[in-house]
């Protein structure tokens, strides 16, 4: 069966170049972009912002870049990657946005594979470049963000800006929006990098498909937190924005996040599952640590529902009023997408006031394929197909979980120079297949099992979803983090593994509470109880079988998402006798 809402946007556009220059025709005078690093460039309205793209754009054609070259973007969150972003869409060049957290080789590695001949980066990430460099040799041009003038191989992008005059500014090339416009990898190590190849018209239709989903507003102010070059920020959190006339502000970092809700009054913020769960434990934690509002809490919660329900709709953000306060005062919505958050910390931030939806999708699917609303939503779901996009499930079980099918305009073109991945990812009749596993109810909302890749046969023959015992388990105050996964017992039938990673404060706390020592004895009976409680919550085949606790943290992509090939044996495990 097929899941999909037709599109019928307000606003149509076809491209990223047609998306600024009709947000600029409509919003021109209001703030469009805005800095809190001191950066060369802080802050931009839409007209001052396509002032920018265009003398940029004018700059790049100077220093003989072709249209169609690809150019690198590597940097922080800011003004300067929104300009240089936009002046490649605007200008009919190729974008290649690089994590810059990645480690030189991986860095070093896109560019090769890119075919880059520019790359545009700031000062975190410019000594990876020495010209002389033969992995280099197909760039020919350095752009820097942050030196004020030319300096050895680097020109100052800053500098190409400011020479040229407004009366020397180059038209905007007529693009082709079904063309290439971006590649982006999603995965950077050496021999296993798959370039995402995007067209302006995948990122327009998914925009006007978003749009339609919740509304948004020229008053929103969005706070881009997370790193800029994945398609979800870059979407999301920066164009789409853009494309409703709302302003967007540049976060410093994840530790100031707080201070910069506050400072820019934000209204909407993305962000992922894990950086919203330490925003829940840390406002749990402040109403444990106060005997009074760990009374009065459940009361206003109660008090708030009733409220609101008698008609009162910001009853729940006057009742917690203070802690509205902590996050700048002025959120709307959070917004949570990269992987599925805990159900009960949605609940828990709406019965405080606060807006919480998630959605689901990919990069190569530019990226929203499905979204809650504000008045339609279900926390345990991804949400509904958004308009333009359609979903298929193929070969659902018995429960109806299959591999989730996608089609529409916001499909990628396929992966760059890798024919046989773009040929696996896709059936015979162009569906895109996303490698997860989900069902769809009976309202149309989608729901996510688990990867595919990542599914555990159990010795009866049944599928188990690890990261529906990850949810359970991530839900206890003293798992920081898990990851479950299949591993051969002695007669080779995978046995449910669990690694975990404890979380040091609550463990203390309860130490404390108990007068008992901390020893390792200790940790491992009470990560085996929190264990046991989730094992009486499952059937009997998905039951963890093996625990072993770790002393570091998972290794994570920038999304925070764990690198499961990543994860290896630790030497001291619990006998899995005792479970």
């Amino acid at each position: 069966m097929k899941y999909s809402h037709p599109l019928v946007a307000t606003n149509a556009i076809d491209s990223i170049q047609d998306m600024l220059l009709q947000s600029v025709k409509e919003y021109g005078k209001r703030r469009a972009v805005t800095d809190f690093s001191d950066t060369p460039i802080r802050e931009l309205s839409f007209q001052e912002l396509l002032s920018h793209v265009q003398a940029f754009g004018t700059a790049l054609q100077k220093i003989g870049l072709k249209e169609r070259s690809h150019i690198a973007i590597i940097g922080e969150n800011r003004v300067q990657w929104a300009i240089a972003y936009l002046a490649t869409q605007c200008y009919n060049y190729v974008a290649v946005p690089v994590d810059r957290n990645l480690s030189k080789t991986e860095i070093l590695n896109i560019i090769h594979e890119s075919d880059a001949r520019a790359v545009i980066c700031s000062a975190s990430s410019s000594t990876h470049f020495d010209p002389s460099n033969k992995s280099l040799r197909k760039v020919k041009h350095y752009i820097h963000m942050d030196l004020p003038k030319k300096e050895g191989a680097f020109e100052s992008m800053k500098a190409l800006i400011d020479d040229v005059p407004p009366e020397k500014l180059s038209p905007m090339p007529a693009i082709d929006p079904e063309e290439m416009s971006i590649i982006v990898y999603t995965s950077g190590s050496l021999g296993r990098a798959k370039g995402v190849m995007l067209s302006q018209k995948n990122i327009a239709t998914d925009l006007m498909g978003m749009v339609q989903m919740v509304r948004l507003y020229p008053e929103d102010r969005f706070l881009s937190v997370l790193p800029i070059h994945h398609t979800y920020e870059c979407t999301c959190g920066f164009l789409c924005p853009l494309y409703k006339g709302a302003s967007v502000w540049f976060a410093r970092s994840l530790k100031t996040v707080l201070e910069d809700l506050q400072a820019s009054k934000a209204t909407i913020m993305l962000g992922v599952p894990l950086l919203y769960e330490k925003m829940y434990k840390n406002i749990q934690k402040g109403i444990r640590e106060r005997t009074l509002t760990r009374v009065m809490v459940p009361v206003l919660k109660s008090a708030g529902g009733i409220l609101t329900s008698a008609g009162w709709k910001d009853a729940k953000k006057k009742l917690f009023g203070s802690l509205h306060q902590k996050f700048g005062g002025h959120i709307r919505i959070f917004i949570a997408g990269g992987a599925a958050p805990d159900p009960k910390i949605a609940e828990g931030l709406r019965k405080m006031g606060f807006s919480f939806i998630q959605g689901y999708g990919l990069t190569e699917t530019a990226p929203i394929v499905a979204l809650n609303r504000l008045v339609a939503f279900k926390d345990e779901a991804a949400g509904l197909p958004i308009p333009g996009v359609k979903i298929e499930i193929l070969d659902p079980d018995e429960n109806g979980v299959g591999e989730i099918l996608v089609k529409g305009d916001n499909v990628m073109l396929g992966y760059y120079k890798n024919e046989e991945a773009t040929k696996d990812s896709f059936t015979r009749d162009g569906w895109y297949r996303t490698g997860d596993l989900g069902f769809v109810d009976k309202e149309g909302f989608l729901h996510i099992s688990g990867r595919k890749k990542n599914v555990i046969i159990a010795a009866n023959g049944k599928n188990v979803y690890p990261e529906e015992l990850e949810d359970l388990l991530n839900r206890s105050p003293y798992i920081l983090e898990s990851m479950v996964y299949g591993q051969p017992d002695r007669n080779y039938n995978e046995q449910i593994a669990l690694q975990v990673v404890v979380d040091g404060e609550a463990l203390i706390a309860l130490a404390e509470k108990k007068n008992t020592d901390i020893t390792p004895e200790w940790i491992e009976r009470t990560i085996k109880k929190e264990v046991d409680q989730v094992n009486k919550q499952v059937a009997s085949f998905k039951r963890i079988q093996k625990i072993i606790i770790r002393e570091e943290e998972f290794a994570k992509t920038t999304t925070q998402k764990i690198k499961r090939y990543m994860v290896g044996k630790d030497p001291t495990p619990i006998n899995p006798g005792e479970l």
